[in-house]
């Protein structure tokens, strides 16, 4: 099965990021722009998975996030892969707890090599979540410049999920498993 660990984005932030995109989508119609529904923070991708690794995987996974609190995270700015005169993808970038996301996210990540999830990404995260993507490179300069002033409202990520994808003509995605981050919040705050 075809697994990531991510972070959803509670409705009320996916509302408020969809009003600020309408504008835009209209603007660039060549882009494919997912169904807000499936908008997440992918923190970190393990492709193929065999169900035999699935209990060891859930075990180290609950255990890596458990040892972070939760955080607090906002949707900022706007930029492009690779870059925006050659985007393949265009972003808006996650921010708040962002030393802390990057951390969490490796602790996934190595929890989820070590599980046997051979295939998982090892590189670092960049906090980000995907906004549209081209099938070939597009200049998007002026996008990544008009959307560059989005400031979204913050939310407490309290939990990662472990979701498996479903490829096809509708991507659908469905969540295997849920773990809190319960580590109490550095200076002794929860």
């Amino acid at each position: 099965m075809r697994l990531f660990v991510g972070l959803p984005l509670p409705q009320r932030v996916r509302d408020e990021l969809g009003r600020a995109l309408d504008p835009h989508r209209a603007a660039w119609p060549n882009l494919r722009w997912p169904d807000p529904e499936t908008w997440h923070v992918t923190l970190s991708f393990l492709g193929e998975v065999p169900e035999t690794v699935l209990p060891d995987l859930e075990t180290r996974l609950a255990r890596a996030a458990s040892r972070y609190a939760p955080m607090t995270l906002s949707l900022i700015g706007a930029g492009a892969f690779p870059s925006a005169r050659r985007a393949r993808v265009f972003w808006t970038g996650v921010y708040g707890c962002r030393p802390q996301l990057v951390r969490l996210a490796d602790s996934l990540g190595a929890g989820a090599l070590r599980a046997g999830a051979v295939h998982a990404d090892r590189r670092r995260l960049r906090p980000h979540l995907t906004l549209a993507r081209s099938r070939a490179d597009a200049d998007l300069q002026r996008l990544v410049e008009d959307f560059g002033s989005f400031a979204g409202t913050g939310w407490e990520a309290g939990a990662v999920h472990l979701v498996r994808s479903h490829l096809g003509a509708a991507v659908r995605y469905e969540t295997v498993a849920e773990y809190p981050l319960v580590a109490p919040a550095p200076g002794g705050r929860s």
